[in-house]
């Protein structure tokens, strides 16, 4: 099946830059590693997820030793250094976006990261213009694995979620575009070599491919 001639909507951690690789390590040596109570959780367990609620996932499934209020600011105080200094651009990022523009096709982000992350990475990496930033903080439903984000962002549009094509990386992210009925691409890289993605409609391992299979 051909993805939809109509909007791509990317999401922004372990598709548009690094940024997996920075926060896995934080987890396994902060979150899961002194946050969490008991248990060993799995990084595909939360990653997609919107930050505040990766708090509420872990306090539930494995219990906390932290409050929300300090497991949020080390989470902010992280973010801080990872998008303005450490992060890359995923290598043909701006060529794929040119290219899109070039063919009338609307280019957006959508993505649980706060607004604030979304506009560092995008200041640095001069990714603009775009048609649409969606952040979890606009939406007042839950955030991903659930497809509010990907609803709302097609309401945005003016177009149905099946009309969209969404770049994803993760199992939660995945399941929330699928779930809101867009057509969905999976990026594989190293952060999530070893996971099964097949839920999407199509994987891609570079944005080449991906570029091919969006134009041809």
């Amino acid at each position: 099946m051909d993805p939809p001639a109509g909007p791509v909507l990317f999401d922004m951690d372990g598709v548009l830059v690094d940024s997996e690789t920075y926060w896995n390590r934080f987890e396994s040596e902060w979150v899961f590693g002194t946050a969490v109570t008991a248990g060993s959780p799995a990084h595909a367990e939360v990653t997609g997820m919107a930050f505040r609620e990766i708090y509420d996932y872990l306090d539930a499934e494995y219990g906390t030793t932290v409050t929300k209020q300090t497991f949020v600011a080390r989470y902010e105080q992280r973010a801080e250094s990872l998008y303005g200094e450490e992060v890359v651009l995923t290598p043909g990022t701006r060529g794929l976006f040119d290219a899109l523009r070039e063919a009338e096709r609307t280019v957006g982000i959508v993505s649980s990261a706060p607004r604030a992350w979304i506009e560092v990475v995008r200041e640095r990496f001069d990714l603009g213009p775009l048609e649409l930033v969606v952040s979890a903080d606009d939406i007042d439903g839950p955030g991903k694995p659930e497809p509010d984000i990907y609803e709302h962002a097609a309401a945005e549009l003016g177009v149905a979620p099946a009309a969209c094509v969404v770049v994803e990386d993760s199992q939660n992210g995945i399941a929330a575009a699928v779930r809101a009925g867009a057509f969905t691409i999976a990026y594989r890289s190293t952060h999530n070599a070893e996971l099964d993605l097949s839920r999407a409609d199509a994987v891609v391992d570079s944005l080449d491919a991906l570029r091919s299979l969006l134009l041809g």
